[in-house]
């Protein structure tokens, strides 16, 4: 449950970046909505009720076949090799959407020059920062990617489950956050390896529910603090960049112009032409 100092604090935020790389990490990630768990569920309900009214044309990404353009699920290391359970802050039991029709981009906002070997730790130090500091239930996250394009398990619940994550203010319902490790502001080299991963992803994940990664797809917002009002059915990126739902420079410059190359290789992925 988010205090009521923390919710008042969120309300005064316009423009912010996607994380922080000290205990304050996951300042910016968690939407109100989605950690207080009987707000979600009465967001959701509405969501769901309005999503159900938008027009076939923008359905269009979320009703093919999930069979006809499934990708290969790639290596997920689990969250037991970050996470220590005996280490583990109580929380609540996961919450979950029917699907995931659309992926989050971001970045952790973090230092870039670290060493693969120390990625667990780096997480780890971001769990810290939300669940200790913020006192979040978890990782705001679903999946975080890093350099060296190895793809760590973030928030509970289950890999291929539709996980409600805490990542994109106002749309965490039937979306995943991915998040790559580092800070990608405009200059920065972005990994090959970083963005292959990423887009490896997004393809198995997309194509569970049979999304084109090029597609736009409908979703509902939860929350004012989002770009649309709570209510507002928009038409987003089946895989777009945090600031496409949210106020916010992530995942950075640098990172947001390959989007683009990431699509059309997940879409490969998938067997698309």
């Amino acid at each position: 449950m988010v205090r009521r100092g923390t919710r008042r604090l969120r309300r005064a935020v316009v423009v912010l970046l996607c994380g922080l790389p000290t205990a304050a990490a996951g300042a910016v990630l968690v939407d109100v909505d989605a950690v207080d768990r009987t707000a979600t569920g009465r967001a959701y309900a509405g969501a769901h009720a309005q999503a159900s009214a938008v027009g076939p044309a923008q359905e269009v990404a979320v009703r093919e076949d999930p069979a006809a353009h499934g990708a290969p699920r790639p290596r997920i290391v689990p969250r037991s090799a970050w996470l220590d359970p005996a280490a583990r802050r109580v929380q609540p039991p996961p919450r979950y959407d029917d699907k995931v029709v659309a992926v989050f981009v971001h970045h952790t906002d973090s230092p870039n020059g670290y060493s693969c070997a120390d990625t667990p730790s780096i997480i780890r130090h971001l769990y810290d920062g939300q669940t200790g500091a913020r006192s979040w239930d978890d990782i705001g996250y679903n999946f975080l990617v890093d350099r060296c394009g190895t793809i760590y398990e973030g928030r509970a619940g289950g890999v291929e489950r539709a996980v409600t994550g805490a990542h994109t203010q106002g749309f965490n319902h039937r979306t995943a956050g991915i998040a790559a490790i580092g800070t990608f502001t405009a200059g920065t080299p972005v990994p090959r390896a970083l963005t292959d991963a990423i887009a490896a992803l997004a393809a198995w994940k997309l194509g569970l529910a049979g999304v084109d990664p090029r597609g736009s797809v409908a979703l509902v917002s939860s929350n004012r603090l989002s770009r649309y009002a709570a209510g507002t059915t928009a038409l987003l990126p089946a895989l777009g960049g945090h600031t496409e739902g949210f106020r916010t420079n992530c995942p950075g410059a640098a990172l947001t112009v390959r989007l683009p190359a990431i699509r059309a290789a997940a879409a490969r992925l998938q067997g698309r032409s």
